[in-house]
């Protein structure tokens, strides 16, 4: 049984509710808190207490996670939890932003006397589900021993890429896993969609890759949810949209011209608009036809 930790959880999408039942299971005291209260409740027949507030979420708890969509909401909900915060604090920040949104958000801690983690996640519902994500975290090495526990309920590994939360570091690091994930997500979409187009039987290809260094786990897991026609999200189009645009930028930002994921954003897009935007990215499959 782990150290038991106060541990609040602000925000429960797929990641957040995850991560707040194997808290749970593995003996921490958990306090949920989502802007739609409905979709937090579940978590209690975990052992996860709901909260009203962010404010009353993170009264008194040794850590804080957020695992919120973007930077954005990420910074608001901490304002409003400020109420509630106390030094020492440890921020487990989870959810995927721009690394130019870390800076404020450090600054932000600092004015609250917490201790910055940036700690993004690779892995979708399933792993996340099974405690199996692999946590990416940039900050200082006292604090990481202080959330041991947490990280190990919630990742199978995590991999340590510097002590300096506001450099982004672990950020930077996310958005190029990311960048590679939905490259995949992308070519298995239109490898299949032009399969249909040019009538050869997918199964066909993924029989001629198979075994080879053509084939992957993420060809094989997004092919089965094109073709079962199964979109359900592990991963959500709306969210891999947001991921694209940050992607795109921070290579503006940095120089670095990534016309596959300025595309892939715009593929992103066209599927949001033909009304997928809440199934499994897989569903970019849609955007190679028209609506």
């Amino acid at each position: 049984m782990a150290d038991q930790l106060e541990v609040a959880v602000l925000g429960t999408g797929f990641i957040g509710a995850a991560m707040a039942r194997n808290l749970c299971r593995t003996g921490h005291a958990v306090r949920v808190w989502n802007r739609t209260r409905a979709k937090a409740e579940p978590l209690a027949a975990d052992g996860a207490r709901i909260t009203d507030d962010a404010a009353d979420a993170v009264r008194g708890a040794d850590v804080v996670l957020t695992t919120l969509f973007d930077g954005p909401a990420v910074h608001e909900t901490m304002a409003a939890a400020a109420p509630g915060l106390r030094p020492g604090t440890v921020w487990l920040q989870v959810s995927t932003v721009s690394p130019a949104e870390l800076p404020p958000l450090a600054e932000l801690a600092a004015a609250h006397g917490l201790v910055l983690l940036d700690s993004p996640v690779l892995g979708t519902r399933g792993p996340a589900e099974q405690g199996k994500l692999v946590v990416l975290v940039a900050g200082p090495e006292g604090a990481l021993e202080t959330v041991a526990s947490v990280l190990d309920a919630v990742g199978q590994r995590t991999v340590r890429v510097g002590d300096d939360a506001a450099s982004g570091a672990a950020t930077r690091l996310k958005l190029v896993c990311n960048s590679w994930v939905l490259a995949l997500t992308h070519g298995t979409a239109e490898a299949l969609a032009l399969a249909d187009g040019l009538g050869v039987d997918p199964r066909g290809f993924l029989d001629a890759v198979a075994g080879g260094g053509l084939d992957c786990g993420y060809l094989r897991v997004k092919s089965a949810a094109i073709l079962d026609d199964d979109y359900t999200p592990s991963f959500a189009l709306t969210t891999a949209a947001k991921d694209a645009r940050l992607i795109v930028a921070a290579g503006e930002a940095a120089g670095v011209r990534l016309d596959v994921a300025e595309a892939g954003a715009g593929r992103f897009a066209r599927a949001q608009e033909q009304g997928h935007g809440a199934k499994d990215m897989a569903a970019t499959y849609f955007a190679s036809f028209d609506a």
